[in-house]
C-alpha cells in the first residue's frame, strides 16, 4: 500500500513538471499520466525483484 502511494506521488510530480514545461497539455493529461504511471510502477517492481547487491548491468 505504501509503495502504491509513493508511486502515485512520484508520477504526480513528474506529470506536473511536464505540464509546467509544456511537454504535457491538460487535455492529454489522462493518457500521459497512465503511461508514466505504468513506467514508474514497472521500474519499481523490477528494482524490488532484483537480488540485494545486484545491479541491472550484471
Amino acid at each position: 500500500m505504501k509503495q502504491d502511494e509513493l508511486i502515485l506521488k512520484t508520477v504526480k510530480e513528474i506529470v506536473v513538471k511536464f505540464i509546467e514545461v509544456g511537454t504535457v497539455s491538460p487535455s492529454s493529461f489522462h493518457d500521459h499520466f497512465r503511461n508514466i504511471y505504468r513506467t514508474v510502477e514497472k521500474s519499481v517492481h523490477e528494482t524490488h525483484s532484483e537480488k540485494p547487491g545486484q545491479s541491472r548491468s550484471e
